[in-house]
């Protein structure tokens, strides 16, 4: 019996489901850089009167009188108001860093040297926090063209998380090796570590476990490293500390 012919046209190389064609996906990242440099500017138009209102509520304080129990009263709601506004400030800051996390000016980079500044500069804080940091750098990696500034930020937010992470104090250990391919900086710590369905979010804008967090951190994170064509791994169990890993190809240039 023959073979029925099929009607309608034949499709080559078809497109997998779920996945945006070349088309799309150049769209939507011109989108995306659109409104990147939108809510920069917004963000940017309002850390300006901010900055005002702050400077005036410390003026007004310097007025007040301390001795006067109706001044200390003030004194004690213009406190509350500043602390708002630095506050603020601060998650406007890192919206900013979040917005520009694309903007990528690469040149070649000694990954260890950048690690180790870092670890200098952040000694004194952990310092104060009853936190160890150990750096166990692999002589053989290779350069990587990075924008120095913007992965520097990167592993600071992950230090930084680490040390949120042991409100009792501890250890962060890290560590730079050649992969398949990449270069890897690994930061591990002793915290608290986190179960499952808090992994699973970490990485969402906004999404934060603490009281007073932006939930920018990590997600600037991600979104610099993929910048550059890389990725962030992580492992962790709740009691056991957590281990992040930043994945950043040799090679690309830009």
């Amino acid at each position: 019996m023959a073979e029925k012919k099929r009607h309608g046209a034949t499709r080559t190389n078809p497109q997998p489901v779920g996945v945006p064609s070349p088309e799309l996906e150049a769209h939507l990242r011109q989108q995306y850089a659109e409104l990147a440099y939108i809510a920069g500017g917004l963000a940017h138009e309002i850390k300006n009167p901010l900055s005002t209102i702050r400077l005036n509520l410390d003026l007004l304080a310097e007025d007040l009188d301390p001795d006067n129990p109706a001044h200390r009263r003030m004194l004690r709601k213009l406190e509350l108001v500043q602390r708002e506004c630095e506050r603020l400030e601060g998650i406007v800051e890192e919206f900013l860093q979040f917005a520009r996390a694309s903007e990528l000016h690469r040149e070649a980079c000694d990954l260890n040297a950048l690690v180790q500044d870092l670890v200098e500069f952040l000694g004194p804080t952990m310092a104060e926090h009853r936190i160890e940091v150990a750096f166990y750098p692999r002589s053989d990696l290779p350069l990587v063209r990075v924008d120095r500034d913007l992965l520097k930020q990167a592993l600071l937010n992950l230090l930084l998380n680490a040390r949120d992470a042991m409100p009792e104090g501890g250890q962060i250990v890290i560590a730079t090796q050649p992969g398949d391919g990449d270069v890897q900086v690994t930061v591990i710590d002793t915290g608290v570590g986190m179960p499952r369905e808090i992994l699973e979010k970490i990485f969402h804008p906004f999404f934060s476990t603490r009281r007073h967090g932006t939930g920018l951190g990590l997600p600037t994170v991600r979104k610099i490293v993929e910048a550059h064509g890389g990725k962030v791994t992580v492992e962790s169990e709740p009691g056991k500390g957590s281990k992040f890993t930043i994945h950043l190809p040799v090679g690309e240039r830009g």
